[in-house]
């Protein structure tokens, strides 16, 4: 067997096939909406549409971290977005989101509506709404933001990069494993190095720094995603699994991790969630309906 002649890109690439993969089905180069579907509305302040991503976590654990605080004000209603069936192309989510991404937020509390998306957004909005898990002084508050933008810049490189060509890519590509493992590499390096000195990323405060972080790297490190623990040593990170653990062990964490979730022990998932009484009798394990993806 002779080997398959390198690839050569084109001049100008056109989309003409698609590329394979687990989400060659919704990947596409344009964006706008593709059917139309208005979005459903809920009793709360806030409407959540999202998904039990790492992403989409970090929102739930915010908004649960912010009621077990006694902000009533965070109440939400959590309404289930089944990315794989293209939910985030109907018109109503990309009114709200135009990037068609979850998570999606819309806060129904003053006058007017507003939409809120990108994962970092969310989480600085609702820290700045409610004046929680952000530090007030100057120094706290930018290492928090740091962090948090540290997250944002790092993941891609974790999910797009790493997750994709290791667990998702119809190929094994050597080079580009080998490239993004080696980044990742470094990133939880950087993580434990941190958390070597501090409890928590931004200091001894527990923000939402950490509430960005944990949802991705947490994951990682307990060999939850892409089934890379053991490829990637992950046990190896000490401070990293600390730190993890600690978080973990959080009850609003627990409850925000089940929220929009589609998979795994049905004792653990909670498709949508509209009110704080649905933790003990909506769980996939209570209702018996199946966790269609």
């Amino acid at each position: 067997m002779t080997d398959a002649p390198a690839y050569v890109p084109p001049k100008v690439w056109i989309w003409n096939k698609e590329n394979g993969g687990q989400f060659a089905s919704i990947n596409r180069p344009i964006t706008g909406a593709t059917h139309d579907k208005e979005l459903p509305v809920g009793k709360h302040p806030f409407q959540l549409y999202s998904l039990a991503t790492p992403n989409g976590v970090k929102v739930t654990v915010m908004l649960e971290e912010l009621l077990a605080l006694g902000h009533k004000g965070a109440e939400y209603d959590a309404w289930l977005i089944r990315i794989g069936n293209g939910d985030q192309f109907g018109s109503g989510f990309v009114d709200i989101n135009p990037n068609s991404k979850i998570p999606a937020l819309v806060d129904r509390s003053g006058p007017e509506p507003i939409r809120v998306f990108e994962s970092g957004s969310i989480l600085v909005y609702l820290a700045e709404k409610f004046g929680a898990f952000l530090p007030k002084d100057i120094k706290s508050r930018t290492e928090a933001m740091s962090w948090l933008f540290w997250q944002m810049g790092s993941a891609p490189y974790l999910g797009g990069g790493f997750g994709h060509f290791y667990a998702y890519a119809p190929t094994k590509i050597e080079y580009a494993i080998d490239r993004f493992a080696m980044e990742v590499k470094r990133q939880l390096d950087v993580l434990d190095r941190r958390l070597a000195d501090n409890e928590y990323l931004a200091g001894n405060e527990y923000t939402i720094a950490d509430i960005a972080v944990w949802p991705w790297y947490g994951a990682l490190a307990k060999g939850l995603v892409y089934g890379a623990g053991e490829f990637l040593s992950v046990q190896d990170y000490k401070h990293v699994q600390r730190w993890t653990d600690q978080i973990a062990k959080r009850p609003a964490v627990k409850r925000g991790r089940m929220v929009n979730r589609v998979s795994g022990d049905p004792a653990s998932q909670l498709h949508e969630r509209h009110d704080a009484g649905d933790f003990d009798t909506k769980t996939q394990d209570k209702i018996g309906e199946p966790a269609a993806t």
